[in-house]
């Protein structure tokens, strides 16, 4: 999974040929990044069209946004912004996914 240290970056509208290694390449530009996702589908392995990138500074984050944002990766404009943490499981299904998935 990674180091849940830092300060998250979420990236949207990525390419479906975008790697968690192309991402961490382009992103690592801006700071020292912990880590970097693509989500992919379980099927085809191709991006789902969004990531999670990790720095280890606010500061870092802040340059990654400000450097990426807006701009091509791998032919499409990207969006960055900070991520938002997950909510925590509520206690009706102690975590879950809802229907039995």
């Amino acid at each position: 999974m990674g180091c849940s240290c830092g300060v998250g970056v979420h990236i949207l509208w990525l390419s479906k040929r975008t790697t968690s290694e192309g991402l961490h390449e382009a992103f690592s530009k801006f700071g020292q990044v912990v880590n970097a996702r693509v989500v992919t589908d379980r099927v085809s392995g191709y991006s789902k069209g969004f990531g999670f990138v990790r720095y280890v500074s606010l500061e870092d984050a802040a340059e990654g946004i400000k450097g990426m944002d807006g701009k091509f990766l791998d032919g499409w404009v990207i969006f960055a912004e900070y991520a938002r943490p997950r909510p925590p499981p509520s206690p009706q299904n102690n975590g879950a996914p809802p229907y039995g998935r």
